[in-house]
């Protein structure tokens, strides 16, 4: 066999390995998304996660707010990952949402569904108003922009004027207003079916929106906004059309929240809801179909999960050199952010592909 011959001839070596996983990896969605369905119907109990059997009313209650945090993150990247655009203002048409339904059923006397429809549409309208102002200027003003429009809807809700709001304290929702399938403890799995289907929705809007000739646009003006212009296109409209389509996702999902906290707090339009929002795109992987989801729902089981952990007997039995800080969840959180994105540039849902590429280099097959 001559030399020639050896290179043409394809070796085991170099011949590309049959992967039959990723056929697997391709229908994981379908797969979480039947898990998802089953929850309900489930007595699996899953110790460290939740606190009871999955289809328990408190596990479905966490389930259902980490569903609705990864669709409002997932909504969120519209902005920041798809058309680059840094919002410090994305909370407030979350509580835009749950606020004016809210007050729609407690001051208008009108029932659930109409007010729901409402409160969509005031949360679709603000965010054309305050979006309309904000994209007159770009980069770090727009963020500043953005940030004093939240500023002065949380002092706004605060300082409750007419007594709409509640305050500090939050306005419950009225449950005689509520049909009585979305009412009480007892209808806990009629609220996570509700937050399963805004996760779809808000999921097929966005993947929609993003395979669509304005999502080509966005990602044009994400990478260079002067090319965008040279090819004779005005970026302000396609910004605007996203910072829309964003706050009514939002809208939507603080009406879900609304739903399932029984009632609009205070906390929901602060600044701070807004950032907790950008660690949950950051945390998940920005810019990517199914990093954000990720990234919120593993940032609201946290959130919820570590504030047990540090209330718990086992911290406080700990030296008070590791109690005091282990028993602040924003410090155990803040600690696992840092490690993520240290450890995993990029966020989680890059995770497999570095291990792919690990498996893949010349280190790893010596």
């Amino acid at each position: 066999m001559t030399a020639a011959t050896e290179v043409r001839e394809p070796t085991r070596e170099s011949a590309p390995p049959v992967r039959s996983g990723r056929r697997i990896v391709r229908w994981w969605p379908a797969a979480a998304l039947l898990a998802l369905l089953a929850a309900p119907y489930s007595a699996l109990p899953l110790p460290g996660l939740l606190a009871g059997p999955v289809g328990s009313a408190g596990s479905l209650q966490l389930l259902a707010l980490c569903l609705v945090f990864g669709a409002l993150a997932t909504g969120y990247d519209l902005l920041l990952g798809r058309t680059g655009l840094l919002s410090f203002g994305h909370a407030l048409y979350f509580a835009a949402g749950s606020y004016a339904t809210n007050t729609f059923m407690t001051e208008a006397g009108l029932p659930f569904v109409p007010s729901a429809v409402l409160g969509v549409l005031f949360g679709i309208a603000l965010s054309a108003l305050l979006g309309s102002v904000s994209l007159r200027v770009s980069g770090i003003a727009f963020s500043m922009v953005t940030l004093a429009f939240a500023q002065a809807g949380s002092i706004l809700v605060e300082r409750d004027p007419g007594g709409f709001t509640g305050g500090e304290e939050g306005r419950a929702i009225p449950a005689d207003k509520l049909p009585a399938a979305l009412a009480g403890i007892g209808n806990t799995v009629n609220l996570y079916w509700i937050a399963l289907a805004y996760l779809v929705v808000t999921l097929a809007v966005v993947q929609w929106a993003v395979r669509s000739p304005t999502g080509r646009v966005w990602e044009g003006i994400k990478e260079n906004e002067r090319r965008v212009e040279v090819l004779g296109l005005r970026p302000y409209g396609f910004k605007l059309t996203a910072f829309v389509l964003a706050g009514a996702l939002a809208a939507v999902g603080g009406i879900v929240h609304l739903l399932l906290t029984g009632g609009a707090t205070p906390q929901t339009t602060t600044s701070d809801f807004t950032l907790s929002l950008l660690v949950m795109v950051v945390l998940g992987g920005s810019g990517s179909r199914w990093g954000p989801l990720i990234g919120g729902v593993l940032y609201t089981w946290a959130d919820q999960r570590l504030g047990d952990l540090a209330g718990s007997g086992t911290v406080a039995g700990l030296p008070s050199v590791l109690r005091v800080p282990l028993s602040q969840p924003l410090f155990l959180l803040g600690t696992l952010f840092v490690v993520v994105v240290y450890a995993l540039p990029g966020g989680v849902v890059r995770l497999p592909a570095r291990l792919r590429g690990r498996k893949g280099s010349p280190v790893s097959r010596r």
